[in-house]
């Protein structure tokens, strides 16, 4: 990989590399959709206090439209991340807080977008699948934009807008120098371990970050020791963090969920009984959030709802005015906030809206 000034920070590439909690950063807007630069800030503060290690911004949760060049949201909503990313820095020396830019399009748009990033301080960026482009491209893609700033790889599930993706382009992606991790992401088992099987046929397992962005099986991934065969040696493998939708919401309790998974994968089995009791109730809160009855159509305002609950935003509004809470959901939503208050962070959040918010 060229070096450039924009390499990541010591501090942040370890903690990023060590594993930690990395919301997917939402898109705060107004009653009448233009960004709600308050509160934007306030969500990056409320993630950061909460233990956050980094924070992922123009993701899935920020809304791909941002990256439409017709809004231009996507510079204005990078930078306000940044700029609270370096106060909380200031205040804690030492503190290695781990900037992610969500990257899209073909080679020029995305080494476009990663050039915008690097200039704006970020550390490395989250490289979404294009559809159009075959697994060699792809491949291309990815060095183009490592160039400019280290690569996560992505495996985005299908109903979002993600492919299916050979396991033989999981070996070849994690071979290149440049990439440091990749947010597993497809909701899906097997393809989950096709990326796991990749990433030991490549021999980086043991120096390429793997963070979970099932938000289907978040403490399954993140308490389990895997074991690969490769060409008969046995490889341990692990995810070491979260780089997920639903870790924007509840993101206290969630540093305190990633700290217990440590422990289990340590052999503390105690902690691991614990979370197996929590894992289906945090699956099941998951599905109402993220409208999985709804093929996800409501991911998005359902995290926004939950915002709006706690104060952190005044609305659920997205940039697609048609972007709405599915029918249903929003029962569902008040039937797993009853069921599980012991998942979410209301005292935290309220013990400290009003300074985010200022």
């Amino acid at each position: 990989m060229t070096t450039t000034t924009s390499d990541p920070s010591a501090a942040a590439l370890e903690a990023f590399r060590r594993g930690c909690v990395i919301p997917a950063h939402p898109l705060a807007l107004t009653e009448d959709r233009h960004l709600d630069e308050r509160r934007q800030r306030a969500l990056s503060r409320y993630y950061l206090d909460a233990g956050a290690g980094g924070l992922a911004v123009g993701v899935h949760t920020t809304q791909f439209a941002i990256h439409q060049p017709g809004h231009g949201l996507l510079e204005p909503v990078l930078e306000l991340a940044a700029d609270c990313a370096r106060q909380a820095a200031a205040g804690q020396p030492g503190r290695g807080t781990v900037l992610v830019a969500g990257v899209v399009g073909d080679t020029a748009a995305a080494v476009a977008e990663a050039e915008l990033a690097a200039r704006l301080g970020y550390h490395m960026v989250l490289l979404s699948p294009v559809a159009d482009l075959d697994e060699d491209a792809l491949i291309d893609r990815a060095r183009a934009v490592g160039e400019v700033l280290p690569v996560v790889g992505f495996y985005l599930q299908r109903a979002v807008g993600g492919r299916e993706l050979s396991r033989d382009y999981w070996t070849r992606l994690a071979s290149v120098e440049s990439v440091v991790g990749i947010k597993v992401a497809p909701f899906d088992r097997y393809r989950t371990l096709d990326v796991l099987h990749g990433v030991c046929r490549a021999g980086r397992a043991g120096d390429l970050a793997l963070y979970t962005g099932n938000d289907d099986h978040i403490l399954g991934d993140l308490v389990a020791r895997h074991r690969v065969v490769v060409d008969g040696r046995v490889v341990d493998v692990e995810f070491v963090g979260g780089l997920l939708g639903q870790w924007a919401v509840w993101v206290h309790r969630a540093v305190g969920l990633l700290d217990e998974a440590a422990s289990a994968r340590a052999g503390d089995d105690a902690a691991l009984r614990r979370l197996m009791c929590v894992d289906g109730q945090l699956t099941d809160a998951n599905a109402a959030i993220f409208d999985a009855a709804n093929d996800f159509r409501g991911c998005i305002p359902g995290i926004h709802e939950v915002l709006r609950r706690q104060g952190l935003l005044a609305g659920r509004w997205c940039l697609d005015p048609d972007e709405q809470l599915s029918v249903g959901q929003l029962a569902e939503l008040d039937r797993v906030w009853a069921a599980y208050p012991h998942l979410r962070d209301d005292d935290f959040v309220a013990a400290n809206l009003d300074r985010w918010l200022a």
